[in-house]
Parts: C-alpha cells; structure tokens; sequence
C-alpha cells in the first residue's frame, strides 16, 4: 500500500502494523532518530508517568487539574480500550482522525528506511501533534518500562514512579531490583523526579542518585492520609490540604492523586494552580476501565487489573465495597502474565469465575486459565467455573446467573474490558502495545 493509498486510520495502522517484525523491540536509537529529522520539541513543561500500575489515572488527574486552571494540556496514553484515538488528547478532546493523519504521514516521511515498531510510530506521531499544538503542558504515559520506552526520547521535566511490581518479566527483568532500574530511566539529571513507592527499590535510589536529580519520595518529600470522608495531601514546602475523595473509585486514587499534586507542586512556577482548579479536577477526572462501576442492577464493575499487584488492589477495592450477594468473575489475560498469583488473589474474592478467550494471539486460552484456576480453587468449594468463546459472552452468561445484589467484576487484560463494552469495532484488532 503506497502513501497516496493510505487514506483512513485503519488503513494506517494496518500499515504500520506490517513494518516491523517484532511487536515490541525496546531501544531508543530508532525513535531518537526519527525524532531528530522530526524536529519535536517542547517549550512546555512535560510530565513523563511511569510505573507499573496508576499511570493512567495518575495522567488524568494531572490533565483534569491543570484543565480546570486554564491550560491547554496534551495527554498521551495507552493501550486503548476501544479506539485508537482514545490515545491522544487536548484539553479532553480526542485526536481526530485528521490529526492523526498528518502526523502518520510526517512520520513516514522523517523515517525514510528506519523500522519503526507501532508504538515507536504512533508515539513519535503524536508527538509531532502535540509539539505544534501550541500546548501548555504535557502529560505522556509511559507504555513498557521506562529506560528503553519511546516516550523516554524526551526529557521530562518532572518525572513520575507510581510504583514498582513483578511484570513483563521477559522485557524488565524478574525482581523488583531489574524492574525498578528501568523505571527509574525516565528520571532525568536536576530535574524533579517522584516514586510513589513506599519502598522503592535501591536501584531506583541509586540511580536517581548517581545522575543527580531531585528525588521525591512518598513519606518522605510528600504524604497523604484518608479519612471517612475527605483526605489529607502534605507536600515538600506549604501545600497542605483536606480534600474530596477523587471521581475515580478505589482506595488507591487518593496515592495516585498525591503523584498528581507532588508534580504540579514542582512544576508551580511554572504552571500555578489554585485550590479550586484541584478540587474541581479531581472531582471531574474520568478514565474508563479502572475500577468503574457501571450504573443498574446487577452492579458490574471493569478493571484492567492485569497483574497481581494490581490483582490485590482490585480485590480489596472490592472487599471495601457493601457486603450481600455474590461476586462473579469475567477474566481473561495475556499468556505472558502471572495468571496463577493474579487469580490466586482474586479467588478469595470470586465466588463465579467466567474465563474468556481473547481475539489476539498473545491471549492465553480460556482453557489454559481454567487449568490453573482449577489448581488454585479448592476442589470441595464448589465454585462455578465455565470457559467462553469471548468476553460478551461470558457477560451474558453472568448476567444470566446473577441475582439482584450480585456483582459482576470484568477484569484482566484491556481486551477484555474492551470485550464486555463494545462488542462491534472495526478497529478492535489495532491496539498493539
């Protein structure tokens, strides 16, 4: 397909897709390169979020916040869940199609005969939007590690650890040491750099050390305290406030709201902030797929909890919720995670357990979840559990089983919450990385 044939996104993608033999191959070099003859630069203050868990929420708080205190903010983040324009916003607006059009294009011509994976040229194409948007700030999510991710070509000015846990072990290593270094790549010399961490790694310590940044950390640099009904958020020099739970539900929004504060507090010079431009940002951040529970009976709720540590929130973000009826499960994952520890922790939470295949071939199959379920559950509990052909189905029959005060928790890999709410989309297939 020529570029002159390249006419709608799907198309694109489709192409993009092709030009690479490896889905993921980490490294720098490639997009440096690229973004060199691009010319992408910021003159805004850019905030970079790392992580293994919280990114997402931890980059909609920040964009909702700085919103409401009048700037014009860029937000990058991914996978999707549906669309791929779900990727990239302005102030809360999505790309369109148009935009993502021009900057494909800009792309394929700065590469010349460089590969690029998908995400390196869907990154480096957003980045060259977002470099002539005329932005205030910007907020980029980190996609895969953090040292090697194509979002590290640029230095950020202040750059955010949400947390350190055991994933994509085949890319970051398999302790908490290997993985924390690599995160800890995203933090750049004499420039702001947060761990969420209440007990990060000494390879994250040491290398913020060895480059010299300004590292701050949870407990020590800043705090924050929940009480029934507000919590507390105390920074590193006068912020002290008592505020509102946040809009995104679960316990864990309020650790990913202080990221957000202790960033905006180093950055107040810069882009100054009011008390109500936070109140009002943390009441009105959205972000689907993390912990939402969907309005009607019976209650379903939707989390990308696609690793234990995210697993373990996930159940005591449930466990905190009313007690009364049964908790059914929708889940499916990629092959590569830690399927046994995730539904390990979520059994004592489940009652039902619905496992579905998933439309992609990095899917573990349905019938390989349910051999390990069938290890982890106790033979004489006598919990329900039935393989499906896809994540609406497996709500179906969920819905079908369940009574008035059930639950339905739909979690696991961002395909399968994408399965349960969209069942037709055209460009299902395009959400690599």
């Amino acid at each position: 397909m020529t570029l002159q044939t390249r006419h709608s996104l799907f198309q694109w993608l489709d192409y993009i897709e092709s030009l690479h033999p490896q889905t993921i191959d980490m490294g720098l070099e490639r997009v440096g390169i690229v973004s060199k003859r691009l010319g992408v630069r910021f003159d805004c203050p850019v905030i970079i979020v790392g992580g293994t868990n919280g990114k997402g929420s931890t980059c909609t708080m920040l964009q909702s916040i700085l919103m409401r205190a009048g700037y014009r903010v860029g937000l990058y983040t991914s996978p999707h869940i549906h669309h791929f324009n779900e990727r990239a916003s302005i102030n809360g607006e999505e790309l369109p199609d148009e935009a993502f059009l021009s900057g494909f294009n800009a792309v394929e011509t700065a590469r010349r005969t460089t590969e690029l994976t998908y995400f390196e040229f869907t990154t480096l194409a957003i980045l060259h939007q977002f470099a002539n948007a005329g932005l205030d700030a910007v907020i980029l999510e980190v996609g895969l590690g953090g040292r090697l991710d194509a979002v590290n070509v640029i230095d950020a000015d202040v750059a955010i650890v949400t947390n350190i846990g055991i994933d994509h072990t085949d890319y970051l290593g398999d302790t908490r040491e290997l993985i924390g270094h690599e995160k800890a790549g995203i933090y750049r010399s004499g420039r702001t750099a947060i761990c969420g961490d209440p007990e990060p790694p000494d390879s994250l310590l040491s290398h913020a050390e060895e480059i010299g940044c300004n590292l701050q950390l949870l407990g020590r640099d800043f705090s924050y305290a929940a009480g029934e009904e507000t919590w507390w958020y105390e920074g590193h020099s006068d912020w002290c406030l008592q505020l509102d739970y946040p809009s995104l539900q679960g316990v864990n929004q309020i650790g990913n709201a202080s990221l957000s504060l202790a960033a905006l507090e180093a950055l107040r010079q810069r882009l100054p902030v009011d008390e109500q431009a936070i109140r009002d940002g943390l009441r009105l951040a959205y972000l689907p797929g993390r912990f939402q529970i969907l309005p009607g009976r019976p209650q379903v709720i939707l989390d990308v909890a696609h690793n234990p540590h995210a697993a373990a929130v996930l159940a005591d973000n449930l466990g905190r919720m009313p007690s009364g009826g049964s908790v059914h499960a929708v889940f499916g994952a990629m092959a590569d995670k830690d399927i046994e520890s995730i539904v390990r922790i979520m059994d004592k939470a489940v009652d039902y357990w619905y496992i579905t295949d998933l439309p992609v071939a990095r899917a573990a199959s349905a019938e390989h979840i349910r051999e390990i379920l069938q290890k982890v559950i106790d033979a004489g509990s006598g919990k329900w559990l039935q393989i499906y052909t896809s994540p609406a189905a497996a709500l179906s029959a969920a819905k079908n089983r369940t009574a008035e005060n059930d639950k339905i928790v739909a979690f696991g890999s961002f395909w399968t919450v994408a399965g349960v709410t969209q069942r037709d989309d055209a460009e299902f297939g395009k959400r690599s990385a």
